[in-house]
């Protein structure tokens, strides 16, 4: 495929506002450049329905047993204070070599250039093999689609997944990532007077108590992953009390942690139920506890097949090595690790760390290569 019609479908995904909702206008547009295709006995269009106007879509082409997963989402991140913008955040715009945009890094860069390396395949009538596209809704606040997926056995029985998240500009191939637990600890009291606090039950005080014991609590987790370091624990929502002159009769603290492989999230969660038990067994507490879409932390082997067949294609198409590194931002691939049977996943896309940020930005030239490296170790991973 040209350049300039690489570009096109970029824009195109950019242009549409999925700000974790309105996934399926992106599963439209994608499903409408497959359509020419859509009556051969090698192409297969699915869309999954995870809630109005947010469809997963799953797209197959070629055939054989041996499958190859391709994967990205089609959701993306508020674009925040629009006066940060040097333009607008939906409309692309092309600058120094750079495409600019919410989503072109996280990561709409990825999946067109998966969707176009599909394409290709199916213009030149040369699809090495069964190839499995995932664009699913909600990655971006806690990987709703490809929990769904997984559930309902898409993934069952991949030969391999390629995820294709910014990797520091086709630099580094992610092969683990971190797990997340948000949680939400509510402490109930009594209202009272401030005048007279013997009367009441401060909800504040008792949530401060555990704020303080769940900080040296996550310090115990204190292991450290090869790739990943070790598990983060942030205090990340304070709040309680109604005025100042009342005691405060409830209040409430969210926080995050960040797991890693040695520890699963079960293991976290025995931890703060415990937490939570011993301090209730004090007068007057009264705190309980919600979780809130966990994901578990995903391992990796870098001396895997599809990791070494990653970095046998990166080697003779860059001049640089690739790294292979650790994520520390949990993605699909938690989710989709949790389908039957035993395959790799890896994540490798183009996108720098401009993600999450005003003047999101790909590099048309290293977005454009993606496209010819996802094509070769396609071929090599049938070869």
């Amino acid at each position: 495929m040209e350049k300039e019609k690489q570009m096109e479908i970029l824009k195109n995904l950019i242009a549409i506002d999925s700000v974790n909702d309105n996934e399926a206008k992106v599963a439209d547009y994608i499903t409408s450049l497959f359509e020419p295709y859509k009556d051969r006995e090698d192409v297969d269009i699915k869309r999954v329905t995870y809630a109005p106007n947010r469809d997963n879509l799953v797209v197959t082409i070629g055939k054989g047993k041996k499958v190859l997963g391709f994967s990205g989402h089609e959701d993306v991140v508020s674009p925040g204070e629009l006066s940060a913008w040097d333009s607008d955040p939906f409309k692309a715009e092309i600058k120094d070599g750079k495409l600019f945009g919410r989503g072109a890094t996280d990561m709409k860069g990825g999946l067109a250039a998966l969707v176009i390396t599909m394409l290709d395949f199916l213009v030149a009538d040369k699809i090495p093999g069964k190839i499995r596209l995932f664009a699913t809704v909600g990655e971006e606040t806690g990987e709703y689609g490809a929990a769904q997926l997984t559930k309902a056995g898409y993934a069952d029985g991949l030969a391999g997944l390629i995820i294709a998240e910014p990797s520091n500009e086709m630099k580094e191939v992610g092969i683990a990532s971190k797990g997340v637990i948000d949680y939400a600890v509510t402490s109930m009291g009594k209202g009272a007077h401030s005048s007279k606090p013997e009367e009441g039950i401060n909800a504040i005080d008792h949530l401060i108590d555990f704020a303080n014991e769940v900080k040296l609590l996550m310090e115990k987790f204190d292991e450290v992953d090869p790739f990943l370091g070790k598990l983060t624990h942030v205090q990340s929502v304070f709040q309680g009390g109604e005025q100042i002159n009342s005691v405060p009769a409830k209040a409430l603290m969210k926080g995050n942690i960040r797991t890693i492989p040695t520890y699963s999230n079960q293991a976290v969660f025995a931890a703060l139920n415990g937490l939570i038990d011993k301090l209730n067994q004090k007068p007057g507490y009264d705190l309980s506890i919600e979780y809130i879409f966990p994901e578990e932390a995903m391992s990796g082997d870098a001396n895997a097949e599809l990791v070494q067949l990653v970095r046998s294609v990166h080697d003779e198409m860059y001049s640089d090595p690739m790294k292979v590194v650790g994520n520390t931002g949990a993605s699909d691939g938690s989710e989709f690790l949790h389908a039957k049977g035993n395959f790799s996943i890896v994540q490798v896309g183009p996108g720098n760390d401009s993600e999450h940020q005003s003047n999101e930005n790909i590099d048309v030239d290293i977005f454009s290569q993606s496209v010819e490296f996802y094509k070769k170790l396609a071929v090599a991973f049938f070869n």
